[in-house]
């Protein structure tokens, strides 16, 4: 069955963090749009430096969660700090837990859920620098490759892509979660 997934980012995304998972949902016969507040193109990090950009499939404004099977939020340093502070991205994803839909995050990626309040009372994971903020926020965070939590999907950092893409592709195949609130 046909899925469509939704990848939010904005400039200062992790590159392998966004692309690997886009090539990965691609590779199951599914569509992943790039959504961002921007058009046109983002620009990713890739590690210690800028790296290639990457066409935007819709903007924000015109995009709906209701459109989508499903969401990815990459990490990166700059890209979550941007978009945990958007409240047109904020509902955006708080969309995806009021309709079940599953979410999957990586790295820094949990911040943007944290300003959605939606992580109290959630299993956690991320990378290490921003436990402390899930803790604070409610989540119980545990330092694993990957975590599942009724159809949210974390992990820490680019090493853990390959576990981070199987759970996440495992959680959309199964569909809507009920208890993903």
């Amino acid at each position: 069955m046909s899925k469509k997934i939704a990848i939010l980012a904005t400039n200062g995304f992790e590159e392998s963090e966004l692309q690997s998972p886009k090539e990965y949902l691609e590779q199951q016969g599914w569509t992943a749009h790039i959504i961002s507040p921007e058009s046109g193109t983002i620009k990713s990090w890739a590690e210690k430096d800028w790296g290639k950009e990457y066409p935007v499939d819709k903007s924000l404004a015109e995009a709906s969660a209701s459109d989508y099977d499903a969401l990815v939020l990459p990490g990166g340093v700059i890209n979550p700090d941007q978009l945990r502070t958007n409240d047109e991205a904020l509902s955006f994803v708080k969309d995806f837990f009021t309709q079940n839909k599953p979410v999957a995050a990586i790295c820094h990626g949990p911040q943007i859920l944290i300003n959605a309040e939606v992580v109290n009372g959630r299993n956690m994971t991320s990378v290490n620098s921003i436990s402390k903020d899930l803790i604070n926020a409610g989540a119980h965070w545990e330092d694993s490759e990957v975590v599942v939590d009724n159809g949210l999907v974390t992990s820490r950092t680019p090493k853990d892509l390959p576990a981070f893409n199987a759970k996440m592709v495992e959680e959309i195949k199964e569909g809507r979660h009920e208890r993903q609130v």
